[in-house]
This record gives C-alpha cells, sequence and structure tokens, in this order.
C-alpha cells in the first residue's frame, strides 16, 4: 500500500472580476486570500481602513470574482484515490475541475472534501482549478425574499447575513466596516491515498483525585487497512504506546499515572502531549496524524449559594475555582488570510500579561484558527467558544438547518483537542434579541419540532442542533445555549451569565455603581474610548497633517461605528472630568482615562464577590472587548495595531494576584422622622483585599491620606494588622470614616486616601481612591512632576508633590513598552514602573488629570 501524500494547492493562484469584459487574470497576493487583499496588492482599491475608502470598496461584495490555479497530476495513481480538500470558501462557491463542475458551496465554515480520482488528467498531466464566488450579499437578499415567512429582524449588518453562513461581522458591526469579502480564505490541499486516518480524537477522564488520566483514543479511517499504532508522548519521550486492529474505526484506551496535568495561567504549567495515530499497512507505514493534547479536569460550577438567591456560575479546572477575569475576541482583521500565526500568538500574549484568565470567541467572527487556540493552550488561557450565529433571529429551514449541522459537527471535531476550551455557547445574545422582539418562547415546551413552526425557530437550532452535536462529539465539554442565557429571562443576575450594558447602552448608569450591576458570570461589558494617536495619524488619509484631526471630524466619526457614540462618550466625560476636545492628544488621553477607571470599577467591585465556597456570587467578568478589527473607536482595550489602552494597565492591577481594593459610601441619617435639614452624613471608605493565590496570607493593612489642593500628609495609619486572608478568594477589611482632620468641614472632597496591603513588611498591594467625580476635585499642577528612567533602561519612577491622577507614560518609540501605565502619584511615594525597549536617550513624556486646566 502507498504512502499517503499531500501536495499544497497555494501555487499559480489568479483571480479577476468575473462579469467585467475586460477583466484579466492578476496573480493573487498571497494563499489563502480573499478578494479586498488581492485588489489591494495591485493597488486597484484604496485601502479600505484609510478615511472613508470603506464607501468607495462596497461595489466588491456585489460582485461575482473567479480564482484559478493549474497544478500537476501524480505521476501514476494505481490504486489510490485523489481528494481536493477545501479548507475553506467564502461562502458561495462553485469548483470546477478540468471544466467539470466538482462541488457547490454555501457555508464558509464547512471544509469541502472532493474526490477528484476520476476528474484528474492522467500521468502528470496540467489540471485547471476554477472556483467562481458569487456575491454573498445579493445571494442573502433572494433567500430572504424566498422566505417571507420568516420574522426577519437583526442588531447590525442587515437581515440578509441571518440568510447566510457566513462570518457575521463582513455586514458590518457597531465597531467595524461593512467588507463583504469572498475567496478561499483557508488552505487547499491535494491528498492521494489507498488508505488515510480522517479525524482523531482523545475523550480524556481526569479523576477528581487528579491521580490519573484515563484517555479514550479513536480514529476514523478512510480506505482499507489493517491496524493503527497509538503513541503518546510529553516533551519528546514516549508515555504509551499500543497498537490495535481497525474496524469501524480504531480504538485504543490508555491510563498514564501521575499525569503532567496542564492548568491555568498562574495556576500551574501547561504541559501538553502529543498524541499520535500512525496507519500501518504491516510494518510500513500509510499516513499518520497527530494532536496536542492536555490532561485536566474542567467543571462549570452552577450550585446553590449561601445567602443569594438562585446559582453560582464559574469554572473550575483541577479542582481549582477560577475567578475568569477576561476579554471577549473578535476577529483581528477584517481580512482573516492575513493574519499570520505570530500575530495571533502576539494577542494572546497580551491577554495572559494582563493578568486575565479567559478569552471568549464571540458568535459574530470566526471558528478561530488553529494558531489561536494553539497559542491559549500554550500560555493557559481558558477559552468560551461561541458558535457563529449573533444579535439576530434566524431562519431554520431544512437545507440551513442541515448545513448548520455540518457546519457544527465540523468544527467541534477541529477543535476539541485543545484543553483550553471550557465550554461551547449556541449563540450571542439571539436570546436577548428574542426578548427585545417578543418572539415566542415557552422555556417549559420541550417538543422541539413545535419550535420550528413558532417565529423563534432558531431555538431549534441551539436547543437541538448544537445542543446534539455537543452531546454526541463532546460530552465532557459544557454546553450552553446562548450567551447571554440563563434559562427564562436572560437579565436575571443571579442565574446563568449576564451581558451588563446598562453602562453606555440601556439605561446608563455611572460606572461608580457597578457593585449594582453584578450577575453571576459577567460575559459582556464595556466602555469606549479613542485608539492611541498613532493609531488615528494612520487612518487619516493625510495623517498629523489632515484638516480632520480633532475629535469631532467626520473622518474621526467615520471610524467610530456606535450608534449615539458622540452622545455616550460626551455624557461619561461630562460626568466625571473636567476636559476640553483641544488638543486631540489630550481628548484621547481623557477617553482612555474614562474607559480605564469604568472597566477598572467593574473588575474591582464585581471581585469583591468573589467571596469563596458557597459564596461565589460573581464568578467572571469578560470586558467587551480585548481586540480591533481595524483602526477605530470601539471598547477595544487594545486597539488594531496591538497598542494597549489605558484600560488594559488598570484591568492588569485589578486582576494581579494581590490586590486590594476601597470604594467610598455616603451614608445620610436623619434625625427626626421629617426633615430635608437635620441630616447626619457621613462619608465611608470600605476596604477588603483579593487574593487570587491558593495560598491563604496574613498581612497588615496601612491607610493613609493627602490634601489635593496642598499635598500635605494628613493621615497615616496601620488600621488593622494580622489580618488572614483565605485563598482563592475576597476578604472584607474594615469600614471606616473617611480619614480628614475635622469633621463636618467637607474635607471628604479634597481627601485622597491610599490603601496598602503589607507582607513581612514589603508593600504587595497598593490601591489609592479618589473622591468623584473627579470634576469637582481641584487637582493642582505639579511643579515637579518627576520621570526618570533606570540607567538600564529598564525601569521608570515617577514622583511629585501632589496628588497626581492618571499619570500616563507616553513614548514615541512603538518598540518602548511599559509594564504598567495610568499610575495615581501621592506625594512621598516613588512608583516604578518596567519598561522595555528603552534606550539612554528615549524620551518619556506624561499627561494626567487636570495637565490642561
Amino acid at each position: 500500500m502507498k504512502p499517503t501524500s499531500t501536495v499544497p494547492i497555494d501555487k499559480n493562484w489568479h483571480f479577476k472580476e468575473a462579469k467585467k469584459a475586460d477583466s484579466e487574470y492578476l496573480p493573487v497576493g498571497q494563499f489563502p486570500t480573499n478578494v479586498h487583499l488581492d485588489l489591494l496588492h495591485h493597488k486597484l482599491i484604496p485601502d479600505p481602513y484609510i478615511g472613508k475608502n470603506e464607501l468607495e470598496v462596497q461595489w466588491i461584495g456585489e460582485t461575482v470574482w473567479v480564482y484559478k490555479t493549474t497544478f500537476a497530476s501524480p505521476e501514476d495513481l494505481g490504486k489510490s484515490h485523489a481528494l481536493l480538500a477545501f479548507d475553506g470558501l467564502d461562502t458561495f462557491a462553485t469548483v470546477e475541475l478540468n471544466g467539470e463542475k466538482v462541488a457547490e458551496t454555501d457555508n464558509m465554515f464547512i471544509p469541502v472534501d472532493v474526490d477528484v480520482t476520476n476528474v484528474l488528467k492522467k500521468d502528470r498531466g496540467e489540471n485547471e482549478l476554477v472556483i467562481t464566488f458569487d456575491s454573498a450579499y445579493l445571494r442573502g437578499c433572494k433567500l430572504v425574499e424566498e422566505h417571507p415567512d420568516h420574522k426577519w429582524g437583526c442588531w447590525n449588518g442587515d437581515v440578509s447575513r441571518l440568510a447566510v453562513r457566513k462570518t457575521q461581522y463582513h455586514w458590518g458591526w457597531d465597531w467595524g466596516p461593512a467588507l463583504l469579502s469572498c475567496g478561499p480564505w483557508r488552505p487547499v490541499n491535494l491528498h492521494i491515498f489507498e488508505s488515510r486516518i480522517t479525524d482523531l480524537s482523545a475523550r480524556i477522564d481526569v479523576p477528581k483525585d487528579l491521580k490519573k488520566a484515563e484517555i479514550s483514543t479513536c480514529a476514523l479511517v478512510d480506505g482499507r487497512a489493517a491496524t493503527v499504532k497509538f503513541d503518546i508522548s510529553l516533551d519528546g519521550k514516549q508515555v504509551a504506546s499500543k497498537t490495535v486492529d481497525v474496524g469501524d474505526a480504531a480504538r485504543a484506551k490508555f491510563t498514564i499515572e501521575d499525569p503532567e496535568l496542564w492548568y491555568p495561567i498562574r495556576y500551574g504549567k501547561q504541559p501538553l502531549y502529543t498524541l499520535k495515530a500512525t496507519l500501518l499497512d504491516g510494518q510500513n507505514e500509510v499516513h499518520s496524524s497527530e494532536k496536542r493534547i492536555g490532561l485536566r479536569r474542567s467543571e462549570l460550577a452552577q450550585r446553590p449559594l449561601k445567602d443569594q438567591p438562585g446559582t453560582s456560575f464559574f469554572f473550575e479546572v483541577n479542582n481549582i475555582p477560577i475567578f475568569c477575569g477576561g476579554s471577549d475576541w473578535i476577529p483581528a482583521d477584517n481580512f482573516i488570510p492575513r493574519i499570520s500565526k505570530e500575530r495571533y500568538y502576539n494577542w494572546v500574549k497580551l491577554v495572559a500579561d494582563g493578568n486575565q484568565f479567559m478569552i471568549r470567541v464571540w458568535g459574530g467572527g470566526i471558528y478561530e484558527e488553529q494558531a489561536f487556540y494553539d497559542a491559549c493552550d500554550e500560555l493557559g488561557i481558558l477559552v468560551w467558544q461561541d458558535f457563529m450565529f449573533g444579535c439576530g433571529n434566524y431562519p431554520a429551514w431544512p437545507e440551513m438547518r442541515a448545513s448548520i449541522k455540518k457546519e457544527a459537527e465540523e468544527n467541534i471535531k477541529m477543535l476539541r483537542h485543545h484543553p483550553s476550551i471550557v465550554i461551547w455557547a449556541g449563540n450571542n445574545e439571539d436570546y436577548q434579541y428574542q426578548e427585545s422582539e417578543k418572539l415566542t418562547y415557552e422555556p417549559d415546551n420541550k417538543d422541539s419540532e413545535s419550535w420550528l413552526k413558532t417565529d423563534f425557530p432558531a431555538r431549534y437550532i441551539y436547543e437541538k442542533i448544537l445542543a446534539d452535536a455537543c452531546a454526541e462529539l463532546i460530552p465532557d465539554t459544557y454546553y450552553h445555549f446562548g450567551s447571554p442565557w440563563g434559562g427564562k429571562d436572560t437579565t436575571d443576575p443571579t442565574i446563568g451569565d449576564l451581558h451588563q450594558w446598562n453602562v453606555w447602552h440601556g439605561s446608563q448608569e455611572k460606572y461608580q455603581d457597578f457593585d449594582k450591576l453584578v450577575g453571576r458570570f459577567v460575559s459582556e461589558f464595556g466602555m469606549e474610548a479613542f485608539p492611541s494617536v498613532k493609531t488615528i495619524d494612520a487612518f487619516l488619509p493625510k495623517g498629523k497633517d489632515d484638516p480632520d484631526r480633532y475629535p469631532q471630524s467626520s473622518t474621526v466619526d467615520f471610524h467610530n461605528k456606535a450608534d449615539g457614540h458622540e452622545r455616550r462618550i460626551a455624557l461619561y466625560l461630562v460626568e466625571n472630568f473636567r476636559y476640553s476636545p483641544d488638543p486631540l492628544e489630550h481628548f484621547v488621553y481623557c477617553t482612555q482615562l474614562m474607559q480605564a477607571e469604568c472597566l477598572a470599577s467593574a473588575y474591582r467591585l464585581w471581585k469583591r464577590e468573589w467571596r469563596g465556597p458557597g459564596r461565589e456570587y460573581c464568578g467572571g467578568a469578560l470586558v467587551w472587548q480585548i481586540n480591533d478589527c481595524w483602526p477605530v473607536t470601539s471598547w477595544a482595550i487594545c486597539d488594531y495595531y496591538l497598542r494597549p489602552k489605558h484600560a488594559y494597565y488598570t484591568v492588569k492591577r485589578e486582576m494581579a494576584p494581590i490586590s486590594i481594593g476601597m470604594t467610598r459610601r455616603e451614608h445620610k441619617h436623619p434625625k427626626n422622622k421629617y426633615t430635608r435639614v437635620d441630616i447626619e452624613t457621613k462619608i465611608q471608605i470600605e476596604i477588603w483585599a483579593s487574593n487570587l493565590q491558593l495560598e491563604d496570607l496574613n498581612v497588615n493593612c496601612v491607610v493613609k491620606a493627602w490634601d489635593v489642593e496642598t499635598g500635605e500628609e494628613t493621615f497615616s495609619k496601620e488600621v488593622s494588622s494580622g489580618i488572614e486572608l483565605p485563598a482563592n478568594r475576597s476578604t472584607e477589611i474594615i469600614a471606616m470614616d473617611v480619614p480628614v482632620e475635622k469633621k463636618d468641614a467637607g474635607l471628604e472632597m479634597r481627601t485622597v486616601v491610599g490603601a496598602y496591603l503589607y507582607q513581612n513588611g514589603k508593600q504587595i498591594a497598593r490601591y489609592v481612591n479618589w473622591p468623584e467625580p473627579l470634576k469637582y476635585v481641584h487637582l493642582q499642577k505639579p511643579k515637579h512632576l518627576k520621570t526618570e528612567l533606570s540607567s538600564d533602561g529598564k525601569s521608570v519612577s515617577v514622583s511629585a508633590e501632589f496628588p497626581v491622577k492618571g499619570v500616563s507614560l507616553e513614548c514615541e518609540d512603538d518598540d518602548v513598552k511599559f509594564e504598567d501605565n495610568l499610575v495615581d502619584i501621592v506625594p512621598g511615594e516613588v512608583v516604578t514602573v518596567g519598561v522595555q525597549g528603552a534606550k539612554k536617550d528615549t524620551k518619556i513624556t506624561t499627561q494626567y488629570l487636570g495637565m490642561m486646566s
């Protein structure tokens, strides 16, 4: 039996516009590819990320495009089969080989294998492969017309997207452009085989005592074969091996004693075993397949709680409860084929370096590339994986149901070996859309066929098709019907997960009140901020010299897709800060300070509710969002060019292994039953600590205070000593009046309070609390705001003689990266920030709140 061979079909690709008479084939710029990338390569379109060029390229999505290549046949097929494997065609594609139609596709997410044994030219003849891509937008519009009985509706994009199994954000979203591309977006290969392994999987069971791991392996085989050899190795050393006969499939069971377990970041290492299956014909190797797997125990804990209604919602890995602070993820580019493996790794590394534990792959994007999940596996980042449905009422006619079933099965099989993936969810906000439009949903009705007859047939997709696929293929991974979802009401904070958009959207609450907006697991929340000025200059057609280089310009507005963003940004700025739109650099700073304060408030207040066994009142918070798909003002905490906004750093501090939190509360006590005058008012601070480590700590707490107007230290005291901070929870420390020198003199609004944790005389946590709103505070301009770069260039120290809010360290050189930023400075202290890439002559500048007043 001949060994299997694979020939990449990645050379000689050309493309053209199909229906334009004078259109000529041009070579592609890369492969895999899409039409926008190829048009850009030949400078036939302007860069849609610059200025308003997005409007100039809309015609592309309403045009038919053709891709073609040639390749040689194998010398002698003999008994072998020839299979053309298309890993991804976007989306409505007709495939012809040597003039014969061999495949048609209508789902971007389904890989297509075509037996072309009898279509290939003989004896190394030249084959012509032609793929014609129809307009997904126009096909979607026609499908909508053909199904008038469906109640079409969505948020973002238009309803034609609901009829098409293509990444939904290509229609435009409230953070991204409308760029409907097409093309061979994933690799194409020619497989020559008599027998081959088509799927390799491993079901892993780690008992609660963690002393062993049971691995049930399965290899599916296409073609005749006698045996399959399974090998499990770690760091190149064989751990176990078995050779088994092939029946309907090859199966083997292994027990690994004292296994090297895979842990989330900070809680252990991330060892990855290699599982290899080798197809044998006698002693000859015919084909092999391998995957990296992690041995771990994972559970979503939904248990009754002490003292509060509902149930918990948090993840346990290897019996360790994890407070899943993290981020939501959208595709990192509108043109997916140009996202490199290195760029994926750098994005996930940003998440890991930011003290985050989880990333949620949002349901309007794609089932991500293997490089993304590989990085999560290697770095210990847990993954919440949505299926690709978002913000709408999806149809469920028979052909659509069959396509979705295939899509679910293929993508589960492609991704199920990744230890980082701990949950799959059916959709993003489709149940919220159902609630908003009052579509039919009766939770107690379990007759799945009847759901198809309602105006919310998509329930059949989420609770039947996807649920069945997960039950069959990944029975040990939790499947959640949607995000958010709690059973009956997506806004119920006591059960399931919650998207908390009453800051920014909804009732537009103050971000200082996030403690009133908590849920058992908040899988979305956010606040917008402008990106780096460097990023704005990159999308302005004339860069720094562009006449639209100001915050309210039409070009800058064009690069913010959120409805009502002008009013919402203005609202949260004017509620909190004194600010000016000029110069642009300081306005950008103010929006980033606003976002940073907002998100830090949420993490700080919600992590406070991680109170230990039986009191996991909040089990996680995922900020919307970590990244952008183009240069834009959005909710992202890092922009398209991987430049962190200041919120990235405040989230990093809040998610540190040890942190201290503080909030102010005003308490009013009327002395008489009816009075508006005789009222006693107290302003107190509440202080707590969060210990996310697995060891108890014994600490002391010191509180200091300063007059913001004079810079004088007015209070310094160890308020609590010998405090036990139990592992992996938050602990209350003290509630006390704001320390002022004179009561009832209104000094609280000019008093800055710092809280510190000390262990064995060493400071291990720090937080500075300010009177709010900050616009009322008479901030002083320091005369001696010092930033000193160390002699080795690895740190910068910052100090001042007045309390200074939000000192931003900035550098023109993008190679200079700060390990922390937006730091609060108080007199008598020096804050040291790590730096990478700095040289002796590196110039570091600063901005801070109040510098322009």
